[in-house]
């Protein structure tokens, strides 16, 4: 898969989003195609870690919005669902999943990275909920992942005033696990996959099931309240509109409607 590429290393598998030029944007078919690899991945008895990053310069910045227009401007929830189920297979894996976030990590590509067990992101990365500023709301469960992490307060300021969090400040507010130079990404993330995959398989799937049986109570109501949500928004002409701007490089110009 051009758009995905795999590689193995003994025990960790490193799936990696590969349309640099779109600065990893994703579509409805990178999606599914990204389920598929993490759902036989953790099927595989010989894969003990999962790791998700991007190729070049971003993490993901997101759902590719040209490619999710339709002719009336508006995009469908097909993205939606195949992004929840990527969700639901990073939540259901038995392998620690880890996220190297490499560079910006926006939209449901900021799901995506929080969505996995561990978050290891390069100092020059950050973490946006860029949803309302095209008329939408969260979604990948990240109206779940992001206030169990850091709280209602500042949940509701990344979604409804979306500004960049830096790496660091990440790691300050319990979004993410661990911010490292750039330059050490490469290194970091060896050290962590290392351990993981030389720990006691059972016992990290064990730990992971019920952390997150503890803590991701909500994540199941989210996945749906977005998708009813962001059905309901994706056909206003709020939407349309920010999809001509974003397409046009400028502005959006909001009316309510």
């Amino acid at each position: 898969m051009g758009e995905i590429t795999v590689q193995r290393d003994g025990a960790v598998l490193t799936i990696a989003l590969n349309r640099p030029e779109r600065l990893n944007s994703v579509t409805t078919d990178v999606l599914n195609d990204l389920a598929d690899l993490i759902e036989e991945a953790a099927a595989d008895a010989e894969v003990r870690v999962i790791v998700l990053t991007g190729t070049g310069r971003a993490f993901s910045s997101g759902a590719d919005l040209k490619s999710g227009a339709t002719a009336t401007g508006k995009p469908g929830t097909d993205t939606i669902l195949a992004a929840n189920r990527v969700i639901r297979a990073l939540r259901d894996a038995r392998q620690p999943t880890v996220a190297a976030v490499n560079g910006p990590a926006v939209g449901v590509g900021c799901s995506l990275a929080l969505a996995c067990d561990l978050t290891l992101a390069s100092s020059d990365a950050y973490f946006l909920l860029s949803f309302t500023s095209i008329g939408l709301m969260p979604d990948g469960g990240a109206t779940a992942l992001v206030p169990t992490s850091i709280g209602r307060a500042r949940a509701m300021a990344m979604a409804m005033v979306p500004e960049r969090i830096p790496a660091a400040e990440a790691v300050a507010w319990g979004l993410i696990y661990k911010a490292v130079d750039a330059a050490e990404l490469a290194a970091a993330l060896k050290a962590l996959t290392d351990r993981l995959s030389t720990g006691a398989p059972l016992a990290l799937a064990a730990t992971k099931r019920a952390v997150n049986e503890a803590t991701l109570t909500a994540l199941e109501g989210a996945l749906g309240r977005e998708l009813e949500g962001q059905g309901r928004l994706l056909q206003t002409a709020d939407v349309a509109e920010a999809v001509i701007a974003f397409i046009e490089k400028r502005p959006p110009k909001f009316t309510g409607s």
